[in-house]
């Protein structure tokens, strides 16, 4: 598998001009999740105001904002729960994997 390829930092001189969501897909860093993951992420669609901060610290880039709700991609979560200690609502809770 090919690496992804580096880009050289440029001071951003906007906003739009800053990164959104993780640097590559989903699946170039590491392979599917190996069930090592203890808690996982479940997001209440009911109380989320769509600010977009979880997408954008997401570090595995695995929440997906394409459709009319966030989704995320269990495959590639690690659960590391940044995206819930990030939520301004705490409309995401970390909820005990199941086997």
């Amino acid at each position: 598998m090919d690496k992804p390829k580096l880009k050289k930092w440029q001071e951003p001189v906007n906003i739009k001009s800053y990164p959104m969501g993780s640097t590559c897909d989903s699946d170039h860093l590491t392979s599917i999740n190996a069930g090592w993951r203890t808690y996982k992420p479940v997001i209440d669609h009911e109380k989320c105001i769509h600010c977009l901060r979880c997408f954008l610290v997401c570090p595995d880039g695995v929440i997906d904002k394409l459709k009319e709700n966030l989704e995320i991609d269990y495959d590639y979560c690690k659960g590391c729960g940044i995206c819930a200690y990030e939520c301004p609502v705490k409309c995401i809770e970390m909820v005990k994997e199941e086997k």
